[in-house]
């Protein structure tokens, strides 16, 4: 039977001793470490590279930071980041968290036939992982002058029709209802039929959510206004909201424009 390794972050110590007593009586799910805010958590998940991690997201103490952007956060740094089972005292951010892809949603205090499903889901999930993995193993590998450094490109598919887009020309996606707008930077807009969750579950950074309605290229931004709550397209007039709820998301744009070659005057 396959083994899980997972981490608790958690402001409430009291919370992480109970997530982990029901944890441990599972043989399958093995503790490496806890973490009390933000960026101990970022940490302590690069360090041990956990299968899963149990994560509060509405915190007793609000300094601690602790949030969905820690999601976002992740993918800066991981090309596939742990399962997130969210671990909260209510309902309230649950459409959020479905947003952000997470594996599973549980409601303190954590039961025992929560974690039961949790674990029998994960077999189901590997199993499917496994089976992937074979298939894949059965088609001829590229030989190595073919692979080379090449642009990550998104394939739009549409009754036949093939669409090959350079993820670097793009620098917004827009939600319209089912499906999305797709803006390159040369003006042209192309929609795709695929809902703007399906697009931020499988695009990684520097492709963020700021918006239910607007996933942004980052490097694409040529101004962030708090005040408005916009940001600004490079080389055009388009300015695109960002809303409270992805608040943490911009603020994690603007730490990555300060930790860069980067003066502020």
């Amino acid at each position: 039977m396959k083994k899980y390794s997972y981490i608790i972050i958690d402001d409430d110590a009291e919370s992480i001793l109970k997530t982990k007593t029901i944890a441990g009586r599972y043989s399958e799910l093995t503790f490496v470490g806890s973490a009390v805010d933000f960026q101990q958590g970022i940490n302590l998940v690069l360090e041990h590279a956990p299968s899963i991690i149990f994560l509060e997201i509405k915190p007793k103490d609000a300094s601690s930071n602790l949030s969905l952007s820690l999601i976002s956060e992740l993918y800066r740094y991981l090309a596939v980041i742990p399962k997130i089972i969210i671990t909260t005292l209510n309902k309230d951010l649950a459409f959020d968290a479905i947003q952000y892809g997470v594996f599973d949603y549980l409601l303190k205090p954590v039961l025992e036939v929560d974690l039961l499903k949790v674990i029998m889901k994960l077999d189901r999930t590997t199993l499917a992982e496994i089976r992937s993995e074979i298939v894949s193993s059965l088609i001829p590998a590229k030989q190595p002058a073919e692979i080379g450094e090449k642009p990550f490109v998104l394939g739009i598919k549409s009754y036949g029709d093939y669409r090959y887009i350079n993820t670097a020309e793009i620098c917004y996606f827009q939600a319209d209802n089912n499906s999305t707008d797709i803006y390159l930077k040369s003006g042209e807009m192309i929609t795709a039929f695929k809902t703007l969750k399906h697009f931020e579950s499988v695009l990684p950074y520097p492709f963020i959510r700021i918006h239910n309605s607007y996933i942004i290229n980052r490097n694409y931004i040529s101004r962030i206004h708090n005040g408005n709550s916009v940001c600004y397209i490079k080389n055009s007039h388009k300015k695109i909201p960002f809303s409270k709820t992805y608040k943490p998301n911009v603020d994690i744009i603007i730490s990555d424009f300060n930790a860069g070659n980067y003066l502020e005057v």
